[in-house]
């Protein structure tokens, strides 16, 4: 509904859309949702919603929180794989008033976790935040929550801060394709010119297949030449680093330190960009 918003058109029973391959026209709501995440037996099946852009005004927002609500009565209905999870999604846009309904009526639902929606779609970042603090508040504590869509390490951390437990983004293998390697102290293009003869692992300290066994400098040459292995290595890396970091962050809370990591977080994760800058002035 969100990434074909071009080619489809949203009613209250559900979404009609074209192929983007053949042009033919295909239907899915609520019943049919559930029903493929049904056969596929995925752990956690996440309700039908409706998702509005940035900008949008308020009254549209309003309209997709009703379609958002009606759409999870249905589907809190339908019958299940066995052991699977039914997630709510809260949406409202960057209105707080309109998260706060929608959040309030999916918790008199009684989902098994609730996902906070309709953030990272184009806002400024100051606002992304925002949306999860308009958000968590109305969700109850003794279920997962659920942030879709953010993958900015420094983002996580700070949800993670207001009570977020759970995440998805495509941001690790998305930059890989465009050559970019994250790490613990930020971000870096490891296709600029200043790494050509870098014989470093494209972590220092990594113990990922890709810093064991390749310099930046070989990563670098592969994706110039446009050989597939080079995007593959730093999607290896980039998943091992975000999984590291969450793994990190458990053991942080179950050890009570949460806070102190944090501080250490935000303190060290801009200093690969400063390192890159100052060593791309000097090339």
């Amino acid at each position: 509904m969100f990434s074909l918003s071009k080619r489809n058109k949203i009613t209250d029973e559900g979404v009609y859309f074209n192929s983007h391959s053949d042009g033919r026209r295909y239907f899915i709501g609520p019943k049919e949702s559930m029903q493929i995440q049904r056969q596929l037996g995925s752990d956690i099946a996440m309700v039908f919603d409706e998702c509005p852009p940035y900008p949008c005004e308020k009254q549209y927002a309003c309209q997709a929180v009703r379609r958002t609500l009606d759409w999870a009565t249905i589907c809190r209905e339908q019958p299940r794989a066995s052991g699977q999870l039914v997630f709510g999604i809260v949406q409202g846009g960057v209105y707080a008033d309109v998260r706060a309904e929608c959040a309030r009526a999916l918790v008199d639902l009684d989902f098994d976790g609730y996902a906070i929606g309709g953030v990272s779609v184009g806002e400024p970042d100051e606002l992304i935040l925002r949306g999860v603090d308009d958000t968590v508040m109305h969700l109850p504590a003794d279920k997962p929550r659920y942030l879709m869509g953010v993958g900015e390490m420094a983002q996580m951390i700070e949800s993670v801060a207001r009570g977020v437990d759970m995440f998805d983004c495509v941001m690790p293998t998305r930059q890989a394709r465009n050559g970019t390697v994250s790490t613990r102290r930020g971000r870096y293009p490891v296709k600029a010119a200043l790494y050509r003869e870098d014989e470093r692992p494209l972590e220092e300290g990594c113990t990922c297949y890709a810093c064991t066994n390749f310099t930046r400098s070989y990563i670098r040459h592969l994706l110039n030449v446009g050989e597939i292995l080079g995007i593959r290595l730093i999607t290896m890396h980039n998943i091992h680093c975000y999984l590291e970091l969450m793994k990190e962050v458990r053991l942080s809370i179950e050890q009570q330190r949460f806070q102190e990591f944090r501080t250490q977080f935000h303190a060290d994760y801009q200093l690969v960009l400063a390192e890159h800058v100052q060593r791309t002035k000097g090339v």
